[in-house]
């Protein structure tokens, strides 16, 4: 069952998906609030999917820690679930991620009109640049900055090693840390095929703060708090 279930959405995701990444195109001339309030649309309606296709729902403890400025949200990444979902109770984010992914067809084009922040990880130092740079622009028009430190998507039960590029853009532009675990890759794993229906579990954490803090210290607190809770999930 849970293979005819992962077919049909992958079927249904790839019949949307063409011409939403056409239709995203349009959007470019828009404000990018404006274009990022578009695009998700594409997003509720793959959670829609993913609950009544998938069986897949979820559950967020801690939005009463959102705070009400902009900051850097610190998260756990295990699959596509996150970036996704995330849209849904979070205000707009900007996404850090590699720069290829915008390639890829019609994803990739909706997914540029969300004001993404694209950096080439094999940059060094010049990537931080972009980072800081793009993130204070994105800071400053509305959005939030969403980071998967580990830089890569890990399996359960494992802990990539955490890059201080989040924390660094967040001490640098004055605003705190949201730390966020969650156990999505038991249901939806890393570029798996294969879905199972089940709750996934989301645990907001209360902002870190970065006034007169080091990047690499803010770093490891935001690190120790998400794989904490890692073990209760």
């Amino acid at each position: 069952m849970s293979f005819l279930r992962s077919l049909l959405f992958a079927l249904i995701q790839a019949t949307i998906t063409i011409p939403y990444g056409l239709a995203a195109l349009l959007l470019r001339p828009l404000p990018p609030l404006t274009r990022y309030r578009l695009v998700k649309w594409w997003a509720r309606l793959m959670m829609w999917l993913a609950r009544r296709v998938l069986g897949i729902r979820y559950r967020v403890e801690g939005l009463e820690h959102l705070p009400h400025g902009p900051c850097v949200v610190l998260s756990k990444h295990q699959s596509a679930w996150e970036t996704i979902a995330f849209q849904l109770f979070m205000p707009p984010l900007s996404f850090v991620l590699k720069k290829e992914l915008l390639r890829i067809p019609f994803f990739g084009w909706g997914l540029a009109m969300t004001s993404p922040i694209a950096i080439d990880r094999n940059a060094g130092r010049e990537a931080l640049k972009v980072l800081e740079t793009q993130g204070r622009e994105r800071l400053a028009g509305g959005f939030w900055v969403l980071v998967f430190p580990e830089g890569t998507r890990v399996k359960p039960g494992e802990r990539g090693r955490y890059n201080v590029g989040g924390a660094w853009l967040a001490v640098k532009a004055g605003v705190p840390v949201l730390p966020v675990a969650h156990n999505a890759g038991r249901l939806w794993g890393k570029n798996a095929f294969m879905k199972y229906p089940g709750e996934v579990s989301v645990i907001i954490g209360a902002p870190i703060s970065t006034a007169g803090r080091k990047p690499a210290e803010v770093n490891a607190e935001a690190e120790a708090w998400i794989e904490g809770h890692m073990a209760d999930l």
